[in-house]
């Protein structure tokens, strides 16, 4: 059935028929590639390289080279004639070489996927092992180990640092980091709305991040995780947008600031407080629209958020930019992005880390990026990005760098 196509696109990043040879480095694998799809299996394999340099100010001057391999593979078993409407993603990933996030004096990773899914970790590591199960073309529910970087869906700011924006500040809202592991354990529910696109999603979680091992020695002993997104189409100006709403919420009992690899915090004790929560916004909304084509246009995007003081090391987050194709002829496959965002330190947790790395204010960052389809499955993306650190006593940093993504 139709909708249960758009249901794996929406879930598991499902894609109904392979990409032709010419779009993967590897091809069509003489002809099993497509072979596999057509009976429920596929593949999205990529390597993301990144050359990243601190061109001056921040903690240390220099440039350095790393990267990040994602192979996700899509299990369709109605497909399989195992059973309709339950779908299997799978994501292994790792992480090499060395990235200039520490180098800047910033809380934000300026390239958030170069420290995925561990720091100081370069194993293969299994983040995602998650069923989907359709009952109709409204609801679905899923369940098994899920990786979170996929929620705060955004057109403009998303792409998990590396088909749009490489800072996290862009790539999701940070604000919900602290209550949210990266990849652990949960189940959740969705309710669908036009497309398969998921308009409320509500998920459980074990609290604590076990990217590194099977999560089951680890679940819920130390309380649990809760999310929930509310996501609405709009119609602004007859022009497509939408509309997100969400909170997190955690019980666990927090005693340190720990070592998360979407935030560079040292791993400090904190005083002891139990339970942490968040609530965010974003929004994207299209000024224009390819009348070729609905999924190619540009326009603005912006993200909120506010989180308690006691266990956060951010209390507010606030970004807007701009982003999305170019309109030029010839290039309708580039992209483009320009943001700006402040995280505001808490008050709590900011004599905590002063003690350490001297005054805490407010961090603020600007990123510029330009996305250019170098072939069909090479992008190559310059960007820069200058970043004001929340630690007062560290320079402003400009950082220069380039990212290449090959599909294989």
């Amino acid at each position: 059935m139709r909708f249960l196509t758009r249901i794996a696109a929406a879930f598991a990043g499902f894609v109904c028929t392979a990409a032709g040879a010419t779009d993967q480095l590897t091809g069509d694998w003489w002809g099993n590639r497509s072979c596999l799809a057509e009976h429920g299996v596929t593949f999205d394999l990529d390597v993301a390289h990144f050359y990243q340099g601190v061109a001056s100010g921040g903690l240390e001057q220099q440039f350095k080279y790393g990267g990040h391999g994602d192979y996700v593979t899509n299990v369709d078993f109605g497909k399989l004639g195992v059973q309709e409407g339950l779908f299997l993603k799978v994501r292994a990933e790792h992480r090499y070489g060395e990235n200039v996030n520490g180098d800047t004096g910033a809380f934000l990773p300026v390239a958030v996927l170069a420290d995925l899914p561990a720091r100081d970790n370069d194993d293969l590591l299994i983040t995602n092992f998650l069923f989907t199960q359709a009952f109709s073309e409204r609801f679905a529910v899923f369940f098994g180990k899920l990786d979170t970087l996929d929620g705060d869906v955004n057109d403009f700011a998303h792409g998990r640092g590396k088909t749009q924006f490489s800072n996290v500040g862009f790539v999701a809202n940070p604000i919900a980091l602290r209550t949210i592991p990266y990849s652990t354990l949960g189940c959740g529910f969705a309710v669908l709305g036009e497309g398969g696109e998921p308009v409320f999603t509500y998920t459980v979680l074990n609290p604590t991040d076990t990217a590194s091992t099977a999560g089951f020695d680890e679940l819920f002993a130390e309380g649990v995780a809760m999310s929930a997104e509310l996501r609405l189409p709009t119609e602004f100006y007859d022009m497509p947008g939408h509309q997100l709403f969400a909170g997190t919420w955690n019980n666990r009992d927090y005693v340190s600031l720990g070592q998360d690899p979407r935030v560079v915090l040292p791993n400090v004790p904190i005083n002891e407080t139990s339970g942490s929560w968040s609530l965010y916004w974003n929004m994207d909304q299209y000024l224009y629209v390819d009348p070729c084509d609905a999924t190619r246009g540009w326009g603005f995007f912006g993200r909120a958020g506010i989180a308690d003081q006691d266990a956060n090391p951010l209390s507010w987050f606030l970004s807007f930019g701009l982003g999305g194709h170019n309109p030029t002829k010839g290039h309708e496959a580039d992209t483009f992005g320009a943001g700006w965002y402040v995280a505001g330190s808490s008050d709590e947790i900011g004599p905590v880390l002063e003690t350490l790395l001297g005054p805490i204010g407010d961090g603020h960052g600007v990123e510029l990026f330009y996305n250019w389809q170098a072939t069909p499955w090479l992008n190559v993306t310059p960007d820069l990005q200058v970043v004001v650190p929340a630690r007062e006593n560290v320079d402003t940093a400009l950082v220069l760098g380039l990212r290449a993504v090959m599909r294989l």
